[in-house]
C-alpha cells in the first residue's frame, strides 16, 4: 500500500486504521494541526477506538496513508484519551465551514475541505484549501463556485469566526451513529458545539442529546432558542426528556414544559412525579401498544418501524382502548419471536402472554432488575391498576445502574 502525495482530510473521516498485523485499531475522526506555522503543520490524527474513546496518533507513527486505509508503524500507541493542547486546532471540527476571503479579491467563501502534502523535510503540511464562494443576499440558496486555493491565498482562517456555519460538518456526520456524534461534539469548543447543534435537525439533535453527559445536554439546550429547545425535547424519548428537565431549576423546567405540545408535555410531566430509582421514573411512555383484535401482520408492521429502538421492538403490549398511555385495561404482551411463528392473519389476542407479572410505577430498581432477569426480557410493562402506563427497557436499567457520571467517565477513560 502506498501513501498518496496529497490527501484531502475530509475524505479521511471514517477511514479504518490498522496496526502492522492488519488488525483494526479504530476509525479516523479528525486531523490535528498547528495554525501558527506557515503553512500549518499536521501533528496527528484523532482516532476512535473502543468504548467511545478517542486517542491521538502522531502523524510520524503512520507508515501508510490513503483514503482506503491507514496503517500504523510497529510499536505502541498511547491509549490516553485525546485532549486538544494549546495551539492545536481540529480541521474537521473547527475549520470546516469557516468563512474566509480569497486573496486578491473581496470574494467571500466557505471552507469545505483541506489537503495536506508531505514536505521535503518529511513533515505533513496543509497545502491546499477547497472553498465554495458565498453567494450574496437573495442568491444565498444557490451553491457558489468551487475553488482550490493555496494556503497563502486564504485570508482570515486563523481568526476566530463569529458566525461559523456547519453545513459541511453536518454532511460528514450524516452516517455516524448518534453516540459517535455525541462524542465528536463533546470534544469541540462550546461555541462550535452549539453551532453544530443549531444546524442539526430536531430528531437528529434529540438522538444525539440522549447520548451526551447531562452537563453537555444542559449547555446545548440553553444555547438554543427556547421554542426550538422545546421542539427538541418533544423529539426526545419522554424518559430522557424528563431526566434532562429534572436537572433544571423549577422555573426553567416549567417554562420548557409550557412551550411543548400539551400531549408531549403531559407524558413528560407524568414521569417527573415518580420517585427517582423507580420503574415510573425510568420508563418510556411510548411502547408499542396494539388492540387484541389486531392481526399478527399488523403487529409485525409496527415493530418494523426503523425509528423504534430495538428493546422496544422486542414485544408489543396488548390493551383495550385507548391505545396510548395510560391505556385501557392491560391484557398482556406478545414477544416478537412468537409473532414470527404465527400466521399473519392470526389475531394478537389469541397469542397474548398474560402470565408475566408486570411492574408497577413504584417498583424499585433492584426489583426491576430481578423481574427482567427472571423473565429473560429486554423490556417490561409498567401497569398502574389495570392501565399500561409505560415500559422499562434494559438500556433504561443500565443507565440507572451505572454511576451518574458514567458518560463522562467513558469520555475521559
Amino acid at each position: 500500500m502506498t501513501t498518496a502525495t496529497r490527501i484531502y482530510l475530509a475524505r479521511l473521516a471514517g477511514i479504518s486504521v490498522f496496526d502492522p498485523n492488519a488488525e483494526p485499531v479504530g476509525k479516523i475522526r479528525d486531523t490535528v494541526v498547528r495554525l501558527g506555522a506557515q503553512p500549518p503543520r499536521v501533528t496527528g490524527l484523532v482516532v476512535d477506538i473502543t468504548q467511545r474513546r478517542r486517542i491521538f496518533v502522531p502523524i510520524g507513527r503512520i507508515t501508510s496513508l490513503d483514503v482506503d486505509a491507514v496503517v500504523l508503524a510497529s510499536g505502541t500507541v498511547s491509549l490516553r484519551r485525546f485532549e486538544k493542547r494549546l495551539g492545536e486546532t481540529l480541521v474537521l471540527g473547527e475549520l470546516l465551514d469557516r468563512r474566509i476571503t480569497m486573496a486578491g479579491s473581496d470574494v467571500a467563501a466557505t471552507v469545505i475541505d483541506m489537503a495536506m502534502e508531505k514536505s521535503r523535510t518529511g513533515d505533513w503540511q496543509i497545502s491546499r484549501v477547497a472553498v465554495r464562494e458565498t453567494m450574496p443576499g437573495f442568491l444565498q440558496r444557490r451553491r457558489g463556485q468551487l475553488h482550490q486555493l493555496d494556503w497563502e491565498d486564504v485570508l482570515g482562517l486563523a481568526v476566530p469566526d463569529q458566525e461559523q456555519g456547519a453545513d459541511t460538518l453536518i454532511e460528514m456526520i450524516t452516517e455516524m451513529k448518534s453516540a459517535d456524534v455525541a462524542n465528536l461534539l463533546h470534544d469541540l469548543p462550546a461555541k462550535r458545539r452549539n453551532e453544530v447543534a443549531e444546524a442539526l435537525e430536531d430528531e437528529r439533535l434529540a438522538d444525539v442529546l440522549e447520548e451526551m453527559p447531562e452537563s453537555d445536554q444542559i449547555d446545548i439546550l440553553k444555547s438554543l432558542d427556547r421554542e426550538r429547545a422545546a421542539d427538541v425535547l418533544e423529539a426526545m424519548d419522554p424518559d430522557d426528556a424528563a431526566d434532562l428537565l429534572a436537572e433544571l431549576p423549577e422555573q426553567e423546567k416549567e417554562g420548557f414544559l409550557k412551550l411543548m405540545e400539551p400531549d408531549e408535555a403531559a407524558g413528560v410531566r407524568r414521569l417527573l412525579v415518580y420517585t427517582e430509582g423507580t420503574a415510573g421514573s425510568m420508563m418510556t411512555t411510548e411502547p408499542v401498544i396494539i388492540a387484541a383484535d389486531a392481526t399478527v401482520a399488523e403487529a409485525l408492521a409496527r415493530i418494523r418501524m426503523s425509528e423504534l429502538p430495538p428493546a422496544l421492538a422486542a414485544q408489543v403490549y396488548v390493551c383495550r382502548s385507548p391505545l396510548v398511555t395510560p391505556t385501557g385495561q392491560y391484557l398482556g404482551l406478545v414477544h416478537f419471536q412468537r409473532l414470527l411463528r404465527e400466521q399473519p392473519s392470526v389475531l394478537v389476542g389469541g397469542v397474548v402472554d398474560s402470565d408475566i407479572v408486570p411492574l408497577t410505577p413504584h417498583t424499585s430498581l433492584p426489583d426491576v432488575t430481578r423481574h427482567m432477569a427472571t423473565y429473560n426480557l429486554v423490556a417490561m410493562p409498567v401497569v398502574d391498576g389495570e392501565q399500561l402506563v409505560g415500559a422499562v427497557t434494559v438500556d433504561d436499567v443500565l443507565d440507572h445502574l451505572l454511576p451518574d457520571d458514567w458518560r463522562e467517565r467513558s469520555l475521559h477513560a
